[in-house]
């Protein structure tokens, strides 16, 4: 006899109730995959759609600058002061988009060269004397913008700002301050010693470069090459004999040369109340006219240095300029900056009259660039800055027998006594 299985019908209610649940748990677990899937892919989509936002965003800014920027606009500015002159320069500048981002990446190169420069010199990497010039970037920027690379300039020993806009690089000015190969002077100059065409320094000696801006103008009339010399001291050289016999001198013979005093409000540790009977340093120079600038504006110095140069080359004899200007560091390295003015004093002019923040400003404001691409600026010049301080400090220091070379340009070589008696190094031009 054959047996058969028989299935309980309490086995196939379960069997169906098993085989329904692992149904659901199929689909609960397929659903689950499916959702997983699509949040994975969303995930991935947002962060190529924000790359790609990024960099649309990038091409929009560089694409903006040929069809939606403002490519020029008219400012006002703040009325100059002036002595023995009827009328001045205008009440109105007028800046391009090139010439704006131009003067923000400049002013901006300068204020990472100085605040990179601190930070070497804290490190003991720069030693000796060095004077820093973030605050007063507008003034350097701006006289530029007024007179041609031809013209000439000299100035005291506060000194890089303006042998980079004279033509020499970020690099050739950190391998100068850290006494390198690679710097601008070889090496053997140092922070207040650097030259480049048609820029005579960076002097040490208090005033002493006004007369011999004097001696470059004198050149200029001489040759008849309707050049001129621009010859900047600060407030605290203001008060020397020198220069006062230097205006004498030039008004006399006429000289094309615009004297500016760029009045940082402190000679060292001591402000102008306490230094000058007199702080109207434009009116100075008695007979000869004057101009009081707003030194912290860009456009402003601009302005009013093309005033001053056409002045000189009309054959006018020489123009007086102050520049009431600012400096955010102490008057050297050894100078905190803060004994003699409060943190409270610098914090409000760097909040309310900062130059580049001023210049900014107005571009934003105008259209005339957008925020991506001046970030994009900043990006850039803080690369050109960890360059060439890298370089800076990795350049070989120049060898001792380069030590008493460039006495003299264009001669024969010649022997110098060293610092004893029976050492003997050769001079090559």
């Amino acid at each position: 006899m054959q047996l058969y299985w028989m299935p309980s019908p309490f086995n196939l209610i379960e069997e169906d109730r098993q085989q329904k649940g692992g149904e659901k748990r199929s689909e609960t677990a397929g659903r689950w995959q499916q959702d997983s899937m699509q949040k994975m892919l969303t995930i991935i989509a947002n962060v190529l759609r924000g790359g790609a936002s990024r960099n649309a965003a990038s091409m929009v800014a560089s694409s903006r600058s040929y069809a939606d920027f403002t490519p020029e606009a008219t400012f006002d500015i703040k009325k100059v002061d002036l002595h023995r002159l009827e009328e001045g320069p205008p009440l109105t500048a007028t800046l391009t988009r090139e010439e704006g981002l131009k003067y923000y990446r400049t002013m901006q190169t300068i204020r990472r060269m100085e605040l990179k420069a601190d930070q070497l010199y804290k490190q003991k990497i720069i030693r000796g004397f060095c004077h820093l010039y973030d605050g007063q970037e507008a003034c350097a920027v701006g006289i530029e913008g007024g007179i041609t690379l031809s013209d000439h300039l000299i100035t005291a020993y506060r000194a890089h700002g303006y042998t980079l806009t004279r033509g020499g690089t970020v690099r050739e000015i950190m391998a100068e301050l850290t006494g390198r190969r690679g710097g601008i002077a070889k090496g053997k100059g140092g922070s207040m010693h650097m030259y480049t065409k048609n820029f005579y320094g960076g002097n040490g000696i208090v005033g002493a470069q006004v007369p011999l801006g004097a001696g470059v103008a004198l050149a200029c009339k001489y040759l008849g090459n309707d050049q001129l010399c621009v010859s900047l001291y600060g407030d605290g050289a203001a008060n020397q004999g020198q220069i006062f016999e230097t205006y004498n001198m030039s008004s006399l013979w006429k000289l094309p040369i615009i004297f500016i005093c760029e009045n940082n409000q402190y000679g060292m540790g001591t402000s102008v109340e306490r230094s000058s009977a007199s702080t109207e340093y434009y009116k100075r120079g008695d007979y000869i006219p004057g101009l009081r600038v707003d030194g912290m504006d860009v456009l402003c110095v601009r302005e009013a240095t093309k005033f001053a140069a056409d002045h000189c080359r009309s054959g006018k004899g020489p123009i007086l300029m102050e520049l009431q200007t600012y400096r955010y560091h102490g008057h050297s390295m050894s100078d905190p900056g803060v004994s003699y003015r409060t943190r409270e004093e610098i914090q409000e002019v760097r909040s309310k009259s900062d130059p580049i923040s001023m210049l900014k400003d107005r571009m934003l404001s105008n259209n005339m660039a957008s925020i991506e691409e001046l970030k994009e600026i900043d990006i850039a010049v803080r690369k050109e800055i960890e360059d060439a301080a890298q370089f800076a400090t990795t350049d070989p220091e120049p060898p001792l027998d380069d030590l008493c070379s460039h006495i003299f340009a264009n001669d024969q070589p010649f022997e110098v006594r060293g610092a004893t008696p029976w050492t003997k190094l050769t001079s090559t031009s």
